[in-house]
Order: structure tokens, then C-alpha cells, then sequence
């Protein structure tokens, strides 16, 4: 996926935070005993499939801003939209009592 930048270039991203926890499979590790490792992952839907970007934890940060930057777009992007759809109603409302 590639990420799309904003006019200050910060990133917007589309998708999930998550942290995978796995088992190496190694006998001696500790993940054997029941303390699995942990890896922080971006995911997100790409053609209706999940796909999983795995991060680095300095960057988990820059990601979760991201994620932030893309829900307070989209919120806007909501409001104006039914902003929009009541000034078409309204517009239309006056031209039916015309």
C-alpha cells in the first residue's frame, strides 16, 4: 500500500495498529514456555485482502498518527457531506414552495 502525503507531508494511512504475537519455535526460547513474541504490524484491505505491513517499533508512532490523520480526514469529510446533503434539501425545499 502505498501511503498517501498530505500537503506538510505527513503520512495518512488506511488500516489497523495490531501486535502479533508468535512462537519462534525454537525449544529453548522463551515463547516455548508461553511468553510469545511481539510484533507491532500495520493492517489493512487491499482487492477485498488483508495484507500486513510488519513495523519497526520506532515506528509504531509514526503509524498510529497516521491512522489518526486518516479518521479525522474522514470524519470531516463526513461532516461536509451531510452539510451538503441538508443545503441540497433545503435548496430543494425552497423550490418546491416557489
Amino acid at each position: 500500500m502505498q501511503p498517501i502525503p498530505t500537503r506538510d507531508n505527513s503520512l495518512v494511512l488506511k488500516g489497523t495498529l495490531t501486535v502479533f504475537k508468535r512462537r519462534c519455535g525454537k525449544a529453548s526460547c522463551r515463547c516455548a514456555n508461553g511468553d510469545p513474541h511481539e510484533s507491532p504490524a500495520l493492517t489493512y484491505t487491499d482487492s477485498g485482502r488483508t495484507k500486513t505491513v510488519t513495523l519497526r517499533p520506532d515506528e509504531v508512532d509514526e503509524v498510529a498518527a497516521a491512522l489518526a490523520r486518516y479518521d479525522t480526514a474522514r470524519n470531516d469529510l463526513d461532516e461536509a457531506a451531510t452539510a451538503g446533503l441538508s443545503k441540497l434539501r433545503a435548496r430543494r425545499a425552497r423550490r418546491s414552495r416557489s
